[in-house]
């Protein structure tokens, strides 16, 4: 071999190794999420004669572990007093993207429910507009919730998992942050960090309580509270978009 053919097999090594580096397949992200009470809870009368205006924004941390093939996205612990706990939801969200199953540990007035159901399909538009997230360039996407919401994403290819907050996937990349066109939910990525999650992590314990289908428990909480205001509220935000 001479000069010119090692110095070529020395820069496709490092090619191949920058490359690889490059791509992020397992980890633990951070996110902080933002909720304006005013506007989630806009369909309960009016909410200004019971929430404060320095309420209305309430702040959830989450951690989202994943590898090529699995992923939870769950609260993030904390020992402290959280105020005005009701106010928002912290579902606990399982998936795996080799069996296409999704389990969802929802609590709904302080019950637990289990949700079983393969992992969903969106109709992302990728567009060109850009944004940097925790140092990683990302693309926006947009899915069409129905014909009164929009959500957008912004994925980060560097990051070659298709994962997100609660059980948005279905990007070319991880999504570093998520919002309802009206700003009432943001997430955002505070970290990204390259630590390889135990399996016991990202996967849910046996239970033997019930589990329920997604259509299956919406109906019947629509039949038990669907006719109040507040209830179709309520399942509106459970089940029509997260």
């Amino acid at each position: 071999m001479n000069f010119k053919q090692l110095i070529l097999m020395m820069v496709c090594i490092w090619g191949m190794q920058h490359i690889a580096s490059s791509q992020i397949t397992f980890g633990k992200i951070t996110y902080e999420r933002k909720t304006n009470l005013y506007k989630k809870f806009k369909y309960n009368g009016d909410v200004k004669e019971w929430l404060k205006e320095e309420d209305k924004n309430k702040i959830d941390m989450f951690e989202l572990y994943f590898n090529d093939s699995l992923a939870v996205f769950k609260p993030q612990e904390s020992d402290l007093a959280e105020r005005m706990s009701w106010a928002t939801s912290k579902n606990v969200v399982y998936q795996n993207f080799h069996s296409n199953y999704r389990l969802t540990e929802k609590k709904i007035w302080g019950e637990l429910f289990l949700v079983a159901d393969s992992v969903r399909h969106f109709k992302w538009k990728v567009t060109d507009s850009k944004r940097s997230i925790c140092g990683y360039q990302c693309r926006k996407a947009i899915w069409q919730a129905n014909d009164s919401t929009r959500i957008y994403a912004w994925f980060c290819s560097e990051v070659n998992a298709s994962v997100g907050p609660e059980s948005f996937v279905g990007l070319p990349g991880a999504i570093l942050g998520l919002a309802t066109e009206d700003g009432g939910v943001i997430y955002f990525a505070k970290s990204v960090e390259m630590i390889k999650p135990e399996i016991t992590t990202l996967v849910p314990k046996k239970s033997k309580q019930k589990t329920y289908k997604s259509a299956e428990l919406k109906a019947q909480l629509e039949k038990d509270f669907g006719k109040e205001k507040w209830g179709k509220a309520m399942i509106y935000n459970n089940f029509s978009i997260w």
